[in-house]
Order: C-alpha cells, then structure tokens, then sequence
C-alpha cells in the first residue's frame, strides 16, 4: 500500500465531529478528522514501514502524521530523524502523541528526551517531557537511574511555575507518572508535587485554570494503581 492509498483510505475514514475537535485542539488544515481506532484496521495490513511513514509525516496532514508515528521504526530513526518530525510537529498533540510516543520505543530515547528538555523551546520542552512518561509508564524500573529521575524531580520543583504553558502541562504529568508508575520515587514525587502545589496554565490566552498533581495521584492511590505499567505505549 502505498503513501497516495494510504492518504485516501484516511480520507474516507473522516468525520466533521473529529476534525473540529482535533482544529479545537490546534490541528489546521489539511486534517481529515480520523479516529484514532479507526485506524486499527490498515496499521493491521501494513504493520511497521519507515518509507511509507516517512511520506506520510512528511504531508503535513495531521492524520497522516498520526498515522505515520503507529507505522514507524522507532529504532530505526536517528537523532537527526527525530528532530526533523519534532521541527514538523506544529502543536502538542504531534508533538506529545506522536513524536514523543515514537521516539520513547527507540533505544536514544532519553538521550533525546534530555536535549527537547533543555531546548527552552515549547513544543521540544513539552515533548521531552512527555517521551519521560511514556517511557516510565512503559518500561521496567530497573531501565532507569533513580538518580538522573530524582534529578528531573528537582528540575520540576524548580521550573515548572516559569515554564511554557504546554510544557507545564507535561511537567506535572511527570509528577504524576513518577508517583504512580516509578516505585522507587514514590514518595518523593508525592513531596514534590506538594513543593510544586497548584499549576497555573493560560488557555486562550484570556482562560486560566490550575493542574494539581497531588489530587490526581490520590485518586490513583485509591484506585490501588500504583505501580501501573501500560504493556504498550503505541496503538
């Protein structure tokens, strides 16, 4: 199947519904307004195909660009790859849903994780962010230095109240995703989520509303789910 099929099955897979929702989101055109389980039957036939993912990120099409992220190589993109999608990604849920998600299945991962971080640039920042949680809701504990994560703890503590509003949004859900999916930390994200206390995040640039990590990881507590871990990060 190739890329000019691809994109046509993907059109005929669109409703208005989807599509304004995704827009409301910031997707803009071109958009076809795909449902993502919707697309379980053709990542069926073509399974894993970096070409053809390749083509179809490079539309600039937001289902296709979704779509090119679950038919991926994760393994097989290098950094320079990676940074090419993320200089795509035009709004979070390309950069968060479908880069960050890709990338966290690739062994550079965190490596690249940690540059995004650094980058002071929004989307990067929101990314790297988000590669972390999908990462720790993923994997084994064992994968990773209790310290380097301990680290990004106090980099939260520090940051996260001067930080890009999409990058805030990412930042407390790593709170959230260390309390609950990264034992060995357990406690201390509890203690930094309450040092952090209630995140203040602009909507519409006139809107503002308040993201409490404390009140999400209690909730996850009482639904007995620490420990979570998702036996796969992508569709």
């Amino acid at each position: 199947m190739n890329a000019e099929v691809v994109m046509q099955e993907l059109e005929a897979l669109g409703k208005e519904r989807m599509k304004k929702m995704y827009m409301t989101n910031g997707a803009h055109e071109p958009v076809f307004g795909v449902a993502t389980g919707a697309m379980k039957p053709l990542v069926k036939q073509i399974k894993i195909n970096q070409p053809l993912a390749e083509e179809l990120y490079a539309t600039g099409n937001y289902d296709a660009m979704y779509f090119a992220g679950i038919i991926a190589d994760p393994k097989a993109m290098t950094v320079g790859d990676y940074e090419r999608w993320m200089d795509a990604a035009y709004f979070y849920m390309l950069s968060d849903y479908v880069v960050a998600v890709t990338l966290s299945e690739a062994d550079i991962a965190q490596e690249v994780a940690d540059t995004w971080i650094a980058s002071g640039e929004e989307l990067r920042m929101s990314a790297g962010w988000s590669c972390y949680c999908w990462l720790l809701g993923n994997r084994k504990d064992t994968e990773f230095e209790v310290s380097k994560i301990s680290n990004l703890l106090e980099l939260v503590t520090n940051t996260i109240h001067d930080a890009p509003e999409r990058a805030k949004y990412a930042m407390n859900n790593f709170i959230y995703t260390v309390a609950v999916s990264f034992l060995p930390l357990h406690d201390k994200a509890i203690e930094t989520a309450r040092v952090v206390g209630p995140v203040e995040v602009t909507q519409d640039k006139t809107k503002s509303k308040f993201l409490n990590a404390t009140n999400n990881i209690q909730k996850a507590v009482d639904r007995a789910q620490i420990g979570f871990k998702r036996k796969h990060v992508r569709c």
